[in-house]
């Protein structure tokens, strides 16, 4: 890995994910989180001369991390339409999806792209430049109630509707525009000695917001199932617990809800075989080196034979 993959992101877990991959020489592979390609050069590294892998991201600034190798391809584009780009290049099953849902470093570090209060720059935070809108079109116009849910279920912040109402109160005398204004605005609503924790939390919830990630996720896996052949695996890394909960119900049920579907001798009908009963974390020598990564859950299916019979 040269320097600037190392500054764009360290791939958390990546032994775990190319064991749970349980990767053919020859077989194909996409990475719908490509980012700085640190899983993805991993990867490409055990694939034979006929092996494939496509590496997918929705911000072009990763088009630079882009790999010189004739087994490799580039794909511009959302994963929740991971379907219709596979088969624009003229693929219809791939051996092995890799998800990793965190935020590069590459993200927190540019104050550009406004994902940090660390750095004071316009509230954007979104994934694809070209998206209408970003954190700072939110602020100024999702309602009380919406702007409450939304920082209460993707930041988890028991304070939502206070920080909800005081965000409404604000705006109408000055836009909230900027990632200092929005900081200083909540301050007095985060808990004293976890104002760092709960910012990034605030931050978290609008990004998740602005670049629709819930949604996203629950398309990928949907997808999932059509995409990978008999006996292919699913690896996820999730760093929130709604993405994980997710992720746990699909390939524990086969559907979102993680609605059980039972036979009539009660065995559990699904087309995931798991390949961890228990998820899987980073390692204390792992969260030390990248701090990151502490917050890291991987889970890991099979897509059974039966399912493609």
């Amino acid at each position: 890995m040269d320097d600037n993959q190392q500054v764009y992101h360290i791939p958390a877990l990546l032994q775990e994910c190319m064991t749970g991959l349980d990767i053919k020489p020859g077989g194909t592979y996409v990475d719908v989180t490509f980012g700085g390609g640190g899983h993805s050069r991993e990867l490409l590294s055990r694939l034979g001369p006929t092996g494939r892998l496509y590496g997918m991201d929705q911000d072009m600034d990763a088009y630079g991390n882009r790999i010189a190798d004739s087994r490799f391809t580039f794909v511009h584009g959302n994963f929740a339409f991971l379907k219709n780009f596979l088969r624009y290049y003229g693929v219809d099953s791939v051996d092995g999806i890799l998800a990793d849902l965190g935020v590069s470093f590459h993200h927190f570090d540019d104050k550009d792209r406004g994902f940090s209060f660390r750095f004071d720059g316009r509230l954007d935070m979104r994934m694809n430049r070209d998206a209408a809108h970003d954190a700072a079109w939110v602020v100024a116009n999702y309602d009380e109630q919406r702007l409450a849910s939304v920082l209460y279920l993707y930041g988890e912040l028991r304070q939502s509707r206070r920080m909800a109402s005081a965000i409404v109160k604000a705006r109408a005398s000055q836009p909230i525009a900027t990632t200092e204004q929005l900081a200083a605005l909540l301050k007095p609503y985060l808990k004293p000695g976890a104002e760092k924790k709960e910012l990034a939390q605030v931050f978290q919830a609008l990004r998740i917001e602005v670049n629709h990630e819930i949604d996203a996720l629950k398309r990928l896996l949907e997808q999932s199932l059509d995409v990978l052949k008999p006996g292919g695996r699913l690896v996820v890394i999730t760093y929130h617990s709604l993405e994980d909960r997710l992720v746990k119900n699909y390939m524990r049920a086969g559907n979102i809800e993680g609605k059980v579907d039972k036979d009539f001798y009660g065995r559990v009908s699904t087309p995931w075989q798991l390949v961890n009963n228990k998820v899987i974390v980073p390692g204390a020598q792992e969260v030390e080196r990248n701090p990151r990564s502490r917050s890291a859950k991987l889970r890991i299916a099979c897509k059974k034979a039966a399912a493609g019979n």
